[in-house]
């Protein structure tokens, strides 16, 4: 029996993925956990192995993108012939998100095939959104019947050319046994359980009498098509951005890693109580530290960043409350104590995760810092790199920014800022003029989560950390 090949969820953010690369030809005999494709995310690009062995069946293209549990190819038995790939018709409606989304206002979404792949490019979702087309009222001209940019734009140019959308079915409530649990096949839970959905709202199968792992996969994927609706604090509808005052001389769509730094950032800033303050530490000390380090020939010869991230980390450890989480339940006080560094990118900034921290002492601190960022520079972050983090550095000193307002990275309550390294006049034990190294530190953290007196004793904890190098090596 064919065996789908989906879309993954590699993270707990990932939506969707798009294919780079099929790393093996269509047709091919390939083990369970062999490398099969190459998929991008919003930040990172990720090998996907196989789940299983079998003959490899693509039914997506490079260049496709699906949201997670789509399914994209299937593994089949020696001799197998892949499973049909059908239009939905009036005859036989596929669940749309109009069937599984509460609001009977809902947007029609792209028609799918019944391995639930949608029959629009995604090209011809961009146009569509550009155009105000409804893509389900559209006739596609591509491969099996596929919407591609060229019929959107004929459809908006002649609306009397569309079709009508295709019905939904109606939202069947699953069949729930004696002892309260759904009926479902073992394939639908385990898919449920892997995407995190319950199976009380996916609708059951007429056929089969239970809620199958399609029916799951139908419902994720069109709850993830239907378009989240824009709305104000307040509940109210968002009234659209005003258009430019000039004529640009190009636009830059907010997609892909600039469309979720929009994202993450404006919901950061929307749902938390964030307040900055501003701190000064000397590094009279750091700098002798660094330079006797650099005398001995040591190799790993960390930069005054590492010595913030080796500060923090141990600060975190005197003050868990800025190592949480607000949560439903609460603030989460966090046991594990993972520092984000924020690396600057052509693309948009990206935040590698330095875990265990505080396990690491100042060269080997300094020798992750460097690989972390050269990963991020040279694409080559795994997903797991970027996902755990509690606590955040982002430094402008190299702009000779002083000091700034940076904003807390979600789901983190806090996140510090580091300025440049500059020379302060400051007034000896004699009253004679002398000059100091200093750095301003700029902490922004979730009023929500701990109060100002709270924020100003860890910050002044970095400080004094600061101030010896030595207590910086201590790792536990």
């Amino acid at each position: 029996m064919a065996t789908e090949f989906i879309m993954p969820k590699l993270g707990l953010t990932m939506e969707e993925g798009t294919i780079l690369e099929w790393l093996v030809e269509d047709g091919a005999i390939i083990s369970a956990g062999m490398a099969v494709l190459r998929i991008e995310t919003d930040k990172v690009e990720s090998d996907v192995e196989s789940p299983a062995a079998g003959v490899l069946h693509r039914t997506a293209d490079v260049g496709d993108t699906f949201p997670c549990g789509a399914t994209i190819g299937f593994l089949l038995a020696d001799g197998e012939a892949p499973p049909a790939v059908r239009k939905p018709t009036a005859d036989a409606p596929t669940h749309t998100a109009e069937s599984v989304a509460a609001p009977a206002a809902a947007p029609a979404v792209a028609r799918a095939s019944t391995d639930g792949r949608a029959f629009v490019s995604p090209n011809a979702k961009r146009v569509a959104r550009e155009l105000g087309v409804d893509v389900a009222t559209v006739v596609g001209t591509g491969p099996n019947g596929r919407v591609v940019a060229t019929d959107v734009q004929n459809a908006h140019q002649n609306p009397d050319a569309r079709r009508t959308p295709v019905a939904a079915l109606p939202n069947v409530a699953p069949i729930v046994s004696s002892n309260g649990r759904v009926l479902a096949t073992a394939a639908a839970r385990q898919l449920a359980e892997l995407l995190g959905v319950d199976l009380s709202l996916v609708p059951y199968d007429p056929a089969d009498g239970r809620v199958t792992r399609d029916g799951v996969a139908t419902y994720v994927r069109a709850r993830l098509a239907t378009p989240a609706a824009s709305v104000s604090t307040s509940g109210a509808p968002k009234a659209p951005l005003a258009p430019a005052t000039q004529t640009p001389t190009s636009v830059k769509k907010m997609t892909g890693m600039r469309g979720t730094i929009a994202k993450r950032m404006h919901s950061s800033l929307q749902d938390m109580a964030q307040l900055t303050l501003h701190m000064d530490a000397d590094l009279d000390a750091v700098v002798a530290d660094r330079e006797a380090r650099k005398s001995d020939g040591n190799t790993s010869l960390p930069g005054f960043t590492d010595y913030v991230i080796a500060a923090c980390a141990r600060a975190l450890r005197l003050h868990p409350i800025v190592n949480s989480q607000v949560t439903d339940e609460g603030i989460a006080l966090l046991p594990d104590v993972h520092v984000s560094m924020a690396v600057a990118l052509d693309e948009g900034l990206i935040v590698p995760v330095i875990k265990n921290t505080t396990s690491l002492d100042l060269p080997h601190l300094a020798d992750e810092t460097k690989r972390l960022s050269s990963a991020a520079r040279a694409g080559k972050l795994a997903l797991g790199e970027l996902e755990g983090g509690t606590f955040s550095v982002s430094t402008l000193g190299m702009f000779g920014v002083d000091g700034f307002t940076p904003v807390i990275n979600p789901p983190n309550t806090a996140i510090l800022g580091v300025g440049r390294l500059r020379d302060d006049v400051v007034l000896g034990t004699k009253g004679k003029p002398t000059t100091v190294k200093r750095i301003t530190l700029s902490l922004t953290w979730d009023h929500r989560a701990f109060d100002g007196a709270p924020a100003a004793q860890f910050c002044r904890s970095i400080v004094d950390l600061l101030s010896d190098p030595a207590s910086l090596n201590a790792t536990n």
